[in-house]
């Protein structure tokens, strides 16, 4: 790490340093807000939460970690409130969980009128300032991408049959 590692406790982290790769596969995490840890921990994982450390999102579907800490430490699915779009192909797992929007009530839209608005409608809300995705979503940030991504799978997957 070179001169990361010479940093203090007290000193500001450089978030260059730490390179928010999951412990577990390796894969590059996304920074994630200690509110999003501290809203989605069940009671026994916050109590193990260090709030003096910088955390990241592991968003492989393949992985079992959801968070991890430049230490190393790790909160898995069974640690969070709420199932995690990333980690569970279920279809009534919330893509959008501001909103309430799942894989089947986008598939259900689409089925019902051959076009999604979901987009939309969640861009107007997020527009009004009416989200919380830092306390929400797992993911600690905004769904949009994760719901495009799934209207269009959905279209795809209809229009094969």
């Amino acid at each position: 790490m070179g001169e990361c590692s010479n940093l203090s406790s007290s000193t500001k982290r450089n978030e260059a340093c730490w390179q928010r790769l999951c412990p577990q596969d390796g894969t590059q995490g996304k920074p994630v807000q200690l509110i999003t840890l501290k809203s989605l921990l069940v009671p026994v994982a916050l109590e193990q939460l260090n709030p003096a450390s910088a955390y990241g999102f592991c968003p492989s579907p393949n992985c079992l970690v959801v968070y991890f800490s430049e230490q190393g430490q790790t909160f898995a699915s069974a640690d969070l409130k709420v199932p995690v779009f990333q980690k569970n192909v279920d279809e009534n797992v919330f893509v959008c969980y501001c909103f309430g929007w799942s894989r089947q009530r986008i598939r259900e839209e689409l089925n019902q009128s051959g076009k999604s608005n979901v987009v939309d409608r969640i861009m107007t809300h997020v527009k009004a300032k009416r989200c919380g995705c830092e306390v929400n979503n797992p993911q600690g940030s905004c769904c949009l991408e994760n719901v495009r991504s799934v209207v269009k799978q959905t279209v795809e997957a209809l229009a094969r049959g």
